[in-house]
């Protein structure tokens, strides 16, 4: 816990104690000892705040606490320390308000640390060791098992690889690697071990750079600022005119103290955190957490939002399209012996055809004889008959393609889909299409976001420009900008920066330097990567994007609250000023009037 934070606590328990002690004292018959408890009630209060004044002023930053300030000391100089209690306790109360709403804030990056590796297993000779990822050199082998992120960049030394780069470019299905091509590290190995030659050290590598971007991102953001601040510089001018006009025309010093309580700008004060507490509750219960007041402000404002596409608009892996067939072919049979045959597949693919069959409530088959060709497909016998599953030139060698095979293989291209062509005794009876698709409530939530007043909605992914194409005109998108990395995705969030402020929204740990530099970042948490939720401002804590245009509507909500909020208040304090200058309120009445103002606006 920092020390601002603690002293924050600190004051506002001195004040509630020094209150009490007094108001005991006061009940007992011991005037003077509760005019004591009062003031030492207060003057910490008095010292904390004249600290914070003079930070503020040499940030060039001017706010209401001022007002607070002289009329605390003022009703000591006085001889009026219950007023500078009454005062004291609703400064620092509103001071820890603001402190639970800034808390939401304090996030680090321990989850995107703690999902990089830091061993790796080096080949030495015949011997494969386990050493620290710093010690590993550009040139040397690694060996990298199924289901490990791949430690530092490098090309694939071995025959062949199944690589799933979703974290890190968005591409959403598993991409198969030959021997020499490039593998980034962040990535996934989606299937058997392989051998890694590095080409970068960890420090120099993708993932790394990652890290540092969303670092830089986050450690140059504003500190959270109270929007009543926005109207000191009006109200703070007009209350001393107004307390010095009291004081000149009445000649009583008093009445100038009453008019100063009757403005301590509590409900300035307290209006955006309170608004913003009861906004965070209702976001809360929606699924959606925010993290901080300048969040919230952003999300109220926003005219532009960025959309990742794989993860965010669609739902992130392979699902079976469509299943073309043959001439007098059956689709159901096709799928039935494909899915059959890719029960015994490591394959991360083999998992979506089997999937799609038994949502149909086909009966799959056991297998026999399978033999997996890494890259190419697999084969086995079901019910007798030799059945293949995999590229079309592992099935069948000969150039010419049958309309059907055109047909299926212009589909699939349209579609930026994957296409596992199935073959029965050496004939080829159908193909299956796989590839992302559309989240159920994309639609929807493109329409609630146009709705809440979003005027520009702009998809940047690094997947294919075909598919990425395809998903923008099917949803009316202002602009889409594909093949995209990291780094592109920052500069394509700045460039709308300075027109707008820009939302951008994602889900994977290639999103989060993007999310961390928009004005304001929306992970999808639910099953995307810790990273991007980290480096995000709003968590989308439930699989379902339409929670994007929601968290907007009750930004804006409670934005207007509080703003509301201010201007009652202002009016109220005014109204109290004025009746404090006519001698109609004396400083402890002035300061139980200005209690109530509080409780009027918190209600």
């Amino acid at each position: 816990m920092s020390f601002d934070r603690v002293l924050r606590w600190a004051l506002v328990a001195i004040a509630i104690a020094g209150l009490t002690a007094g108001t005991l004292a006061r009940a007992a018959g011991r005037p003077e000892a509760a005019d004591v408890a009062w003031a030492l009630g207060t003057a910490p209060v008095i010292a904390g705040l004249a600290v914070s004044i003079v930070q503020d002023l040499l940030r060039g930053r001017v706010g209401v606490d001022a007002i607070a300030l002289l009329s605390m000391s003022a009703a000591l100089a006085l001889g009026q320390p219950l007023a500078g209690a009454v005062v004291a306790l609703m400064y620092s109360g509103g001071n820890v308000l603001e402190e639970i709403a800034v808390a939401r804030a304090e996030h680090d990056l321990r989850s995107l640390v703690d999902r990089a590796p830091r061993q790796v297993h080096r080949k030495s000779g015949e011997r494969i060791e386990d050493v620290p990822i710093e010690h590993v050199a550009v040139g040397e082998e690694l060996l990298v098992k199924a289901g490990e992120i791949v430690p530092v960049d490098g090309v694939v030394a071995s025959a062949f690889a199944s690589i799933d780069e979703s974290a890190v470019t968005g591409e959403p299905i598993p991409v198969e690697k030959t021997r020499g091509s490039a593998v980034l590290s962040g990535s996934l190995n989606a299937g058997e071990t392989f051998q890694l030659t590095v080409t970068a050290a960890a420090s120099e590598s993708t993932y790394a750079g990652i890290v540092r971007m969303v670092t830089a991102a986050q450690t140059a953001r504003a500190p959270f600022v109270r929007l009543a601040d926005r109207y000191a510089l009006i109200f703070l001018p007009v209350t001393l005119v107004v307390s010095y006009v009291a004081w000149h025309i009445s000649g009583d010093v008093t009445r100038s103290l009453a008019v100063l309580v009757a403005a301590t700008p509590c409900p300035l004060i307290l209006a955006a955190p309170v608004a913003f507490i009861a906004g965070v509750a209702r976001a809360a219960r929606r699924g959606i957490l925010i993290k901080g007041g300048k969040a919230l402000e952003a999300l109220a404002r926003a005219h532009t939002v960025l959309f990742d596409k794989t993860g965010t608009l669609t739902v992130g892996g392979a699902r079976l399209l469509a299943v073309e067939v043959a001439p007098g072919e059956d689709p159901d049979e096709v799928l039935t012996l494909g899915a059959s045959l890719e029960q015994a597949s490591h394959h991360v693919l083999a998992k979506a055809v089997v999937a799609a069959a038994l949502a149909r409530g086909l009966e799959l088959k056991p297998p026999e004889h399978v033999k997996e060709t890494m890259g190419s497909g697999l084969s086995g016998r079901i019910d007798g008959r030799q059945v293949m599953a995999g590229s079309r030139e592992m099935l069948l060698s000969r150039s010419e393609l049958s309309p059907w095979e055109l047909r299926a293989i212009r589909r699939a291209s349209w579609r930026s889909a994957l296409i596992v062509f199935v073959a029965v005794d050496g004939r080829l009876i159908g193909a299956l299409l796989l590839a992302d698709e559309l989240r159920a409530d994309t639609p929807r939530a493109i329409r609630l976001l146009r709705d809440a007043g979003i005027a520009r909605m702009v998809m940047v992914t690094g997947d294919r420009a075909a598919a990425a194409q395809a998903i923008g005109a099917a949803l009316d998108l202002d602009a889409v900008l594909a093949d995209r990395v990291p780094s592109d995705k920052v500069e394509a969030v700045r460039s709308e920066q300075r027109l707008y402020p820009t939302i951008m929204v994602g889900d994977g740990i290639n999103d989060a330097p993007a999310l961390a530099v928009a004005d304001t970042g929306i992970a999808l948490g639910a099953r995307g990567a810790s990273a991007s939720s980290e480096a995000a401002d709003v968590v989308i804590l439930t699989d379902r994007l339409d929670r994007v245009g929601e968290a907007i509507i009750i930004a804006q909500r409670a934005q207007r609250i509080a703003l509301q909020s201010i201007f009652v208040g202002m009016g109220l304090s005014l109204a109290a000023m004025a009746a404090a200058s006519l001698g109609w309120l004396d400083p402890v009445p002035a300061a139980i009037v200005q209690e109530g103002i509080d409780v009027a606006v918190i209600l």
